[in-house]
């Protein structure tokens, strides 16, 4: 696991519980496994716009993010993944590693938190690694969304 993100939970004195897997890349992935980890699932898209401003959208796993809604919300004209490299540089982790933790590296990035993630008892994230999953409280959801520097916003994702 990141062990500077375990430092962080740690200093907040957040709580989790850890589920180690096999390595998942893909929500289809974690669903043929049939891992039964408790909790909202979730997936974790890493997007630019035409001025290179960097999004984490972070949502549940089946759902579809309507690119063109989340466009005029941001007021941009175009939304697309980020590379690799884009990636490893803003957020340090890799694909299939993406998730709300990620979000310790960066000040710039904007965190969108979708709203049914928000309002879940427990939900899952990789600890920056896809070879496990951290499940939190919403109180320890909170707490750590709190805790974190950059621009952020909890809004219903279509």
């Amino acid at each position: 696991m990141d062990k500077k993100l375990i430092t962080y939970l740690t200093q907040r004195d957040i709580r989790y519980t850890v589920y180690n897997h096999p390595a998942i890349f893909t929500v289809s992935e974690s669903k043929k496994l049939n891992l039964k980890i408790p909790g909202a699932h979730t997936k974790n898209l890493f997007l630019k716009d035409e001025k290179l401003n960097f999004y984490l959208i972070c949502c549940l796993g089946d759902k579809r993010v309507n690119l063109k809604e989340l466009k005029k919300h941001l007021s941009v004209k175009e939304l697309h993944f980020a590379s690799l490299e884009e990636l490893k540089k803003e957020l340090q982790t890799t694909p299939g590693s993406v998730s709300l933790f990620a979000m310790i590296y960066s000040s710039s990035v904007k965190l969108l938190l979708d709203q049914e993630i928000w309002d879940s008892d427990l939900v899952g994230f990789h600890p920056n690694v896809n070879t496990s999953t951290l499940v939190l409280t919403h109180k320890d959801l909170k707490i750590f969304y709190d805790s974190l520097k950059c621009r952020k916003e909890v809004l219903k994702i279509a």
